[in-house]
């Protein structure tokens, strides 16, 4: 979005840790045992020699170091977006439920078995066991729905001058739902029976955020 370059290395799960360890990239928070926790994405900046952990971070660094290219807290809404994301995040927990085991299975060998075997100990169930099943599935998927209606009423405030929290400038808070969005598109697949759910809510409100901001995706 910013358009400066930049090339991806693509590392596996459980490849993280010593990856960062090796290269004195900071954890991102702790475990649930108190260790440290790595987690990517990740960047290096050859141009200051800084390695720096945790989305949020990267962008506030990019911001400050590169301030001539656009702007994802612009107008000053730094704290309305940090307030935005952890209001969206916590509406659309439902979904967690459903998108972790489908996750394993888009992994490679190495990373499936390493995701399978913490997020079962982080879960306490096997994989097959997490996502609801039944009348279950039913109502927790609803409650995903009615997480996003949330998120689309914030949206509805914007005047209807795009699809932009902001109207037609993309922001902070745009790039963590096309992120979450593009996720559950990714697991599932654009014609499946979730996505095609996802589409059809809100007027069609997720899918123009997420093809508004499909250009900036590779």
């Amino acid at each position: 979005m910013k358009g400066i370059s930049y090339k991806t290395e693509w590392v596996e799960f459980p490849d993280i840790e010593p990856l960062c360890k090796k290269l004195g990239i900071p954890p991102t928070s702790k475990k649930a045992d108190g260790s440290d926790l790595y987690t990517l994405p990740a960047i290096h900046d050859p141009s200051t020699g800084v390695y720096i952990s945790d989305s949020t971070l990267i962008a506030e660094y990019l911001e400050k170091t590169y301030p001539d290219t656009p702007q994802v807290f612009p107008y000053h809404t730094h704290a309305l977006q940090a307030a935005f994301t952890a209001a969206f995040v916590n509406n659309i927990s439902a979904l967690w439920n459903f998108i972790v085991p489908a996750a394993s299975n888009k992994l490679n060998p190495r990373s499936q078995e390493y995701f399978r075997r913490t997020r079962e100990k982080s879960f306490g169930k096997v994989l097959e066991d997490i996502a609801p099943k039944g009348e279950a599935a039913i109502v927790e998927w609803e409650r995903f729905k009615d997480g996003l209606g949330k998120a689309d009423a914030w949206y509805a405030k914007n005047g209807g001058q795009g699809p932009f929290l902001l109207g037609e400038t993309p922001s902070w808070g745009d790039i963590i739902v096309a992120g979450y969005l593009n996720w559950t598109r990714v697991v599932w697949g654009d014609d499946s029976p979730q996505w095609n759910d996802i589409s059809s809510w809100n007027n069609g409100r997720w899918v123009a955020i997420t093809e508004a901001l499909k250009k900036y995706e590779k």
